[in-house]
């Protein structure tokens, strides 16, 4: 008998595809692969499942102070959109404005006129703002505006505000990333309605100007926190303080200085939490712990206007 011929080497085939013959491995994970497995890698071909795999090992790309980077300053564009269709809507219906704005503590009268408030009235009369429960005017009046005829500024002051948010917005946007930057953007339009709220309680006001002041007020905490220029933000916000002054005979400079102090408080929370896995959890506990703060103050203030001891 003739001696048996060397045997032909076994058939390698695809993990996934197991008729079909293959002679390429996945360079992660050593395993056979056909064409419609490859993947692309840095060195050889990878099969999709290690691709997978390694894409969700991927630590996700993060601004310095901890947000997800962002292509477009999407929470600006809809800042001011929700700006603009407010103004649009109060010139169409002004009664938005007598219901929506900014107000501690009024009355309404027999004849629909608007009186100041006083906790004992006579029959006839009822009370309106926050005092009577009407909460939500501490986030709306921040997105109404003087109408086109009232006022030191009538138009101009949607159009300053909208410029200053379109400015100043778009670059803390893009530092802080989307979820943060609304927290900023909330609180300190809250922080300035109950600072109107403490100080001014009886004054009706309107505006996004508290807002745009802690957004202001974040934009040099967080360009100090990166080392920018000092001379140059220091000068900003020399430039902010100086408009809070000039503009208190004209403006609710106290719906500035609580969105001021608020936004500078968040921004601080932002930029100082300590890096690694309990960052997120120190910035949003101190979101949360002067979200409460404020709105004791808020329920304090509305409780004393309403049993006369304010």
């Amino acid at each position: 008998m003739e001696p048996d011929s060397p045997s032909e080497s076994a058939v390698t085939t695809c993990y996934r595809h197991p008729r079909v013959e293959s002679h390429v491995r996945c360079t992660r994970c050593d395993r056979y692969i056909c064409p419609d497995c490859m993947r692309e890698a840095a060195v050889g071909h990878q099969c999709v499942e290690c691709v997978r795999e390694g894409a969700r090992s991927v630590r996700e790309a993060r601004t310095v102070f901890g947000g997800r980077i962002t292509t477009g300053p999407l929470v600006t564009y809809a800042l001011i959109a929700l700006n603009v269709l407010a103004y649009l809507a109060e010139v169409v219906r002004p009664e938005i404005l007598d219901r929506f704005s900014m107000l501690g503590a009024g009355l309404t009268g027999p004849d629909g006129g608007h009186y100041v408030w006083q906790d004992t009235y006579p029959a006839g009369f009822a009370p309106e703002g926050v005092v009577n429960g009407e909460w939500d005017r501490l986030l709306t009046g921040a997105f109404l505006h003087l109408p086109p005829t009232q006022g030191t500024f009538g138009i101009l002051h949607i159009v300053m505000n909208m410029v200053t948010l379109w400015n100043v917005g778009r670059v803390v946007e893009s530092q802080l990333g989307r979820s943060r930057y609304l927290a900023l953007y909330g609180l300190s339009a809250l922080g300035g309605s109950v600072l109107v709220l403490l100080l001014a309680p009886t004054t009706s006001t309107v505006g996004a100007s508290g807002a745009l002041f802690g957004v202001s007020a974040a934009y040099y905490v967080l360009a100090r926190r990166l080392g920018a220029d000092p001379g140059s933000v220091n000068r900003f916000m020399a430039g902010l303080l100086l408009w809070l002054v000039l503009s208190a005979a004209i403006t609710s400079w106290q719906g500035h200085l609580g969105g001021l102090l608020t936004g500078a408080a968040v921004a601080l929370a932002f930029a100082y939490a300590p890096r690694g896995d309990r960052r997120t959890l120190v910035q949003v506990g101190a979101c949360v712990a002067l979200l409460a703060v404020l709105v004791l103050l808020a329920v304090g203030m509305a409780s004393a206007l309403k049993n006369g001891t304010a």
